[in-house]
C-alpha cells in the first residue's frame, strides 16, 4: 500500500475512533439518565443491574479515548517519518 493510501485508512480509522467514542459517550450519558429514573422508581433489578453496565461503558469510552490520542500520536509520526506533510502543503 502507498503511503497516501495508509494516511488515508489512517485518518478514516481515526474518524470511526472519533464515531465510537461518541456513541460510547451517548450510552453512559443514557444509563446515567436510566439510573436517575430509578431514583423514585426504586427498581432493584435496575439498581443492581445498572452500575455495573455503566462501568463497564464508562471503562471502554476511557479506553477509546486513549486509543485514539495514542493512534492520533502513531499517525502524526507516520506523516513527519514519510514527510507527507511537507509533499501534502506543496500541492
Amino acid at each position: 500500500m502507498e503511503t497516501n493510501e495508509k494516511l488515508l485508512v489512517m485518518d478514516k480509522i481515526l474518524r470511526e475512533l472519533e464515531d465510537a467514542k461518541n456513541t460510547e459517550a451517548s450510552v453512559v450519558k443514557k444509563l446515567v439518565h436510566l439510573e436517575s429514573k430509578n431514583r423514585g422508581l426504586g427498581d432493584s433489578c435496575l439498581e443492581t443491574r445498572l452500575p455495573g453496565i455503566f462501568n463497564l461503558m464508562d471503562d471502554a469510552l476511557g479506553a477509546t479515548i486513549n486509543l485514539q490520542t495514542e493512534y492520533a500520536v502513531v499517525r502524526n509520526q507516520f506523516v513527519k517519518d514519510n514527510k507527507l506533510d511537507e509533499i501534502n502543503n506543496r500541492q
